[in-house]
């Protein structure tokens, strides 16, 4: 399939807040690699509060930017850390956010992308498997393959984050050209 003149708008979160993150080395390295027609935004969740609905009735600023940032949205790439075989606690909660109906659930629907980096060897098997279910929940369309997970992350990053990887940066270009044709197919079956 041929991409089509409009951009693309594809959003990242990451799942850690650490400057040099390996999960925000991943995101770079996605951002890289996207077609002339996409442009990437890196969502800032650190900002948000813990979901609590009693806000929902005036929403705080930093979640209705997100919302709007979600809206904007033709894509999503989720990058996450293994933390107590799980996700984050900043990334459930912009989700959490952007489940709910006061806000229109606006990343349902969305194509998404998911990969991950530890520096544990066995990678973010157990991480991402919630992710997956999470997303399920959120009725979003995930690219299945190819699983980006990376074990041993010291190896195949250096000290600033930034992946060194060959075989890692060439899988998630392979995750991002399946991302960008998922996200085709989905305008061209709304236009």
């Amino acid at each position: 399939m041929e991409p089509s003149n409009t951009k693309l708008h594809i959003i990242g979160f990451c799942g850690s807040l650490r400057r040099n993150s390996y999960n925000r080395g991943l995101l770079r390295s996605a951002e890289r690699q996207l077609p002339e027609n996409a442009q990437f935004t890196l969502a800032n969740i650190s900002v948000l509060p813990f979901f609590n609905e009693d806000l929902e009735n005036s929403l705080p600023e930093s979640v209705v930017k997100l919302r709007e940032l979600a809206k904007s949205a033709d894509a999503v790439v989720i990058s996450t850390p293994e933390y107590n075989l799980s996700i984050s606690s900043v990334l459930k909660n912009a989700l959490e956010w952007l489940s709910r109906q006061s806000l229109g659930r606006p990343i349902a629907g969305k194509p998404v992308a998911i990969m991950g980096a530890t520096p544990l060897a066995i990678g973010t098997s157990q991480a991402q498997a919630h992710l997956r279910d999470i997303l399920f929940g959120l009725n979003m369309h995930l690219v299945n393959r190819p699983i980006v997970m990376v074990g041993n992350a010291i190896e195949k990053f250096e000290k600033e984050g930034n992946l060194i990887d060959a075989t890692t940066e060439q899988l998630i270009g392979l995750m991002i050209r399946e991302l960008i044709i998922c996200t085709e197919q989905e305008k061209t079956r709304h236009d």
